[in-house]
């Protein structure tokens, strides 16, 4: 079973000067975080981190962290989907088969906890088709027209997609070929083949750290549950 972690864009909307895979969180690198909980996890036996061709920072974390089970290649694309196939096309080069199972997990999601990673395994592993972390929409939905409510939509069969998301690499490889760099994430590219994934539920906490207020806010919780272990106040 594979880890494939795309992690080769910018962070630009965090408005920070460098990727924000790399900035503080709790006292580490943010990417580190979501190595840690996959490399926590002894079912998933290898792991790939799809980094930008001139990145020259991952590789060294990877090591000072004892990262073991995780390679880095330089081969990300422009888009999320351009990092995935190639991570696909990279395992399948290096010994993987088509049929193994791949955890496709955002670098961003750092929050992500071996556990949910578990689950997710646990759930998915005899499903036909693969799945997916999300979490049901608890929110009233609005759909806008120029910044105005149009209509309220019904949250009542909503969900929210997270990652990891665990499908066949071959026929994960296929979709995204098909489906082109317009999907935003793997379930997508399934879906454009007329499969259904399956829908595995997660909590808030693992969301996509994205925007500046965002970082405040996982370190609040990873402070939280650093406290929660050590029986600290």
């Amino acid at each position: 079973m594979y880890a494939l972690i795309p992690c080769a864009g910018t962070g630009a909307r965090a408005g920070s000067t460098e990727p924000k895979q790399y900035r503080d969180v709790a006292g580490l690198p943010l990417v580190i975080h979501t190595l840690r909980a996959f490399h926590a996890v002894a079912r998933i036996t290898q792991g790939l981190v799809v980094v930008a061709p001139d990145d020259k920072v991952m590789l060294g974390l990877v090591q000072k962290f004892g990262i073991s089970n995780f390679q880095v290649a330089g081969i990300g694309g422009a888009q999320r989907s351009d990092s995935v196939l190639a991570g696909l096309n990279a395992l399948l080069a290096h010994g993987a088969k088509s049929d193994d199972w791949v955890l496709v997990h955002d670098a961003a999601r750092c929050l992500i906890t071996p556990q949910q990673i578990d689950s997710l395994i646990d759930a998915v592993a005899q499903d036909p088709v693969g799945g997916l972390l999300a979490q049901p929409l608890a929110d009233t939905l609005k759909s806008a027209d120029q910044n105005r409510v149009s209509t309220t939509v019904s949250r009542a069969d909503k969900w929210l997609a997270q990652t990891p998301q665990m499908f066949p690499i071959g026929p994960l490889k296929l979709a995204i070929e098909q489906a082109g760099s317009a999907v935003t994430d793997e379930s997508s590219a399934m879906e454009l083949m007329g499969l259904h994934p399956l829908l595995v539920p997660c909590d808030s906490l693992n969301f996509k750290v994205t925007y500046a207020p965002d970082f405040s806010l996982a370190e609040a919780i990873f402070h939280m549950r650093h406290k929660h272990l050590h029986g600290t106040r």
